[in-house]
């Protein structure tokens, strides 16, 4: 064999070792998030080779801190899922409820986040129970499968509030939450009585290319390696993950809401979720203005009316 082969050879081997490692970082990274407590204090003024090493290989994500402003009666209840996860939740009171709405954030986010979601749920009629994800808020872990493991989460929130009332239960979620919810509904067979979907991704690789996309990165071949990598250490196959196959498990009236300017959530997979619902009662809301984001907050009009209308329909 020729010399130049053979460095050729040998150099794009060091290549494919050194964009694994790459990739194999920067997913553990994505699906840990660390303590409040071990976040140093000059975490965002990185240097030198220090900046290098996180653009290359990433850097630790830290809890979001749970803020409660929330000035509706509540309490701070635990659940506990069958593989001994202790989340975090807020339980919401309200006389005379109409049902139960079980809230859903997204990725890195945490229950204080969907306080306007929480408070509009209730002056609707609802209680409400507010779900710390594991790993996120003041839940317990420090790893997130990005919707596999979560949709226990999910089991267990509905679990619990099967077991505390006989009203009616709304599954509400945003982003990973939604998208956990198709997961948990297929996989538990659980059947609440309305569920509402915002952004749920279509896939884990579409998630990964969407993070991507907010960045500005090119997103092949680095989202099949982020998911592949992503699965792969926390000990599952990333690439089954796909919510818009699980869609075909939900039968409950479902609403899909999605911002036409999201950038993270294509509409080609919300259309495919939408199709994919098995659901005889199922719409589809687009709201113009909005991206990746509250479509609460940032068209409330619009959110309220679409809504209430459909949880107050009978189906």
């Amino acid at each position: 064999m020729p010399k130049w082969l053979k460095r050729t050879g040998y150099v794009v081997l060091a290549l494919f070792l050194l964009f694994n490692a790459m990739m194999a970082s920067q997913a553990y990274y994505f699906t840990h998030f660390y303590p409040l407590s071990e976040q140093p204090a000059n975490h965002t003024t990185l240097s030198g080779i220090a900046k290098w090493k996180a653009l290359l290989f990433g850097m630790p994500f830290y809890k979001s801190q749970v803020v409660d402003s929330l000035t509706i009666p509540h309490q701070n209840i635990t659940i506990t899922t069958v593989d001994g996860q202790s989340l975090s939740a807020w339980w919401i009171p309200k006389d005379s409820a109409l049902g139960t709405i079980i809230v859903f954030h997204g990725h890195g986010s945490n229950k204080s986040a969907l306080i306007p979601e929480e408070k509009a749920f209730h002056s609707l009629g609802y209680q409400v129970l507010a779900v710390d994800f594991r790993a996120h808020g003041n839940s317990t872990g420090t790893v997130c499968t990005i919707g596999y493991k979560e949709a226990e989460d999910v089991h267990a929130a509905y679990t619990y509030v099967k077991a505390h009332t006989q009203q009616p239960i709304i599954l509400y979620g945003i982003s990973l939450g939604a998208a956990t919810i198709l997961q948990a509904m297929q996989q538990y067979a659980i059947s609440p009585d309305k569920v509402i979907l915002e952004m749920p991704f279509g896939t884990l690789q579409n998630a990964a290319e969407g993070k991507l996309r907010t960045m500005h990165i090119p997103t092949e071949p680095l989202a099949t390696a982020l998911t592949f990598w992503g699965g792969i250490e926390q000990g599952f196959w990333a690439f089954d993950v796909r919510p818009q196959y699980a869609a075909a498990a939900v039968h409950s009236p479902v609403l899909l809401q999605w911002g036409l300017q999201d950038q993270r959530v294509t509409q080609t997979e919300t259309n495919t979720i939408f199709k994919n619902l098995a659901s005889h009662n199922k719409i589809m809301v687009v709201y113009a203005l909005s991206h990746h984001q509250s479509l609460l907050q940032n068209e409330p009009i619009k959110w309220q009316q679409t809504v209430s209308d459909f949880l107050y329909k009978q189906y």
